[in-house]
């Protein structure tokens, strides 16, 4: 996709980026720059494990892909709200941002205190730890080999982004080009090379009965996840009244039929029952049309895979961290913007420090990607009610406030992502263990530490 500015803002990028203040971050994203992060974050390991677990409780093939399309339907009503918000309150805080502005003071410093010590760290950890896992297939580092794999992504990948922005963009351009044609080449692969032995599979049934719609659609929803870290760098995009809703319209319109195409790639190989059997759905289906180089290659696409996504969520976990210390001053030294490097470098240290604890967590329980999954999944989708919600508050409480992009069939589209975040909630607390737990409580520690900021700061040392 050509990236072609809006006439308005090539003509005053210049002058907009001269007027801001010198500690603030400058636009210079393009849409396709926030393409590539979206889908590289989106895009991630999930593709290559969640439709054996969706086949598993899916009656048919054609019900699979009823799933996936609704998915890419939920994820473009809730990116819909996130590009309204975002241009009428562009912010390197993102959802902190509007938080902030719609609940106050106190809901804002809990999700900060959320994307410092859980979302983005552990999430950061996991994918860490997904590396880890398929790059020990293809060289051993030891009885530890995940762990430390995972430590050294997350030191690299946060140094490459401390050097500035250009280097994390451009790494997460090109890492992105990497993952999406190694996706088209399972595409390809199965569905052109598959072979006449393979062609009656598409058509068998599934292995369920019925089709389970509540938990097909959780491990759906969690493959497309990540869309709204877009947000965070939408201080950072040139002309956003038009590239951010473009380049999330854009990106999830690809990926949705990215995800279609490969679960009829996998359905043709494999079979709807194959698939449920599988553990390694995509090393599976390349083994079975190109053998063991084919498993070797889907390791180390899926590698990639985790290292584009573990790239875009260190590069804008640390926007609401910066936005976090810019606005508290407990934590001032997070706020500090690097005019060298147009990157917030002690926000990206010390999330890079709290990410590397996190892969020690996960390598005491040796079940490191596990633990991560349960760790964020509750509060992350805790957080996405409330975005919703401030949608509506802040639409009510200033109806006449300009809007460069409004979402379109309000209230309806905002009603349906609230309402599937709310049931992703649940599930999340239902399905998960001792990581949500901790998750959890790791949240309410952050309530106790701002219990004693409140008691203890004066009412003019913060903003309210």
């Amino acid at each position: 996709m050509a990236y072609v500015r809006d006439a308005s803002s090539s003509s005053s990028s210049a002058d907009s980026a001269a007027s801001l203040p010198a500690d603030r971050p400058l636009p210079l994203l393009s849409t396709l720059d926030v393409m590539a992060l979206v889908v590289g974050i989106v895009i991630g390991a999930g593709i290559f494990s969640a439709p054996a677990l969706i086949a598993a409780n899916a009656a048919s093939l054609n019900h699979i892909l009823i799933a996936w399309a609704v998915g890419g339907l939920i994820s473009l009503a809730g990116a819909m709200c996130y590009a309204e918000l975002a241009t009428s309150y562009p912010d390197a805080g993102g959802d902190y941002h509007y938080l902030r502005k719609a609940f106050g003071d106190k809901v804002g410093f809990l999700f900060a205190w959320a994307r410092l010590t859980v979302i983005p760290t552990g999430s950061i950890a996991l994918l860490g730890y997904v590396f880890g896992d398929y790059a020990t297939q293809i060289f051993r580092l030891g009885p530890y080999s995940p762990a430390i794999y995972a430590a050294l992504t997350v030191v690299v990948l946060t140094l490459l982004n401390v050097v500035g922005l250009r280097a994390g963009k451009w790494t997460q351009n090109v890492l992105t080009l990497f993952e999406v044609g190694g996706v088209v080449f399972i595409i390809v692969a199965g569905l052109l090379l598959g072979g006449p032995s393979t062609e009656g599979n598409i058509a068998q049934p599934g292995t369920a009965s019925a089709t389970n719609w509540g938990l097909v659609l959780i491990f759906v929803m969690l493959t497309y996840g990540g869309w709204n870290e877009a947000a965070y760098v939408s201080a950072e995009v040139v002309g956003p009244r038009r590239s951010l809703p473009r380049a999330l319209f854009w990106s999830l319109a690809l990926v949705t039929a990215v995800y279609l195409l490969v679960n009829l790639a996998y359905a043709k190989v494999l079979g709807v029952a194959g698939m449920a059997g599988s553990n390694a759905v995509a090393a599976d289906a390349l083994r079975a049309v190109l053998g063991e180089n084919g498993a070797r290659i889907i390791s180390a696409l899926i590698a990639v895979s985790a290292l584009t996504s573990a790239n875009a969520t260190i590069l804008t976990g640390a926007r609401t961290t910066y936005a976090f210390g810019r606005d508290e001053p407990m934590f001032a030294y997070l706020g500090r913007w690097d005019m060298r490097h147009h990157t917030p470098t002690h926000a990206l240290l010390v999330q890079g420090a709290i990410a590397l604890a996190l892969v020690g967590l996960g390598a005491a329980t040796r079940s490191g990607f596990a633990t991560m999954v349960e760790y964020t999944a509750p509060v992350f989708w805790l957080f996405f009610v409330l975005t919703g919600i401030a949608l509506f508050v802040l639409r009510r409480r200033a109806p006449a406030a300009p809007r460069p992009f409004s979402v379109p069939l309000y209230p309806l589209t905002p009603l349906l992502f609230c309402i599937t975040s709310g049931y992703l909630l649940y599930a999340s607390v239902r399905h998960t263990g001792i990581g949500a737990a901790a998750g959890l409580a790791v949240l309410a520690l952050g309530a106790l530490v701002l219990a004693w900021r409140s008691r203890n700061a004066s009412p003019g040392a913060r903003h309210a």
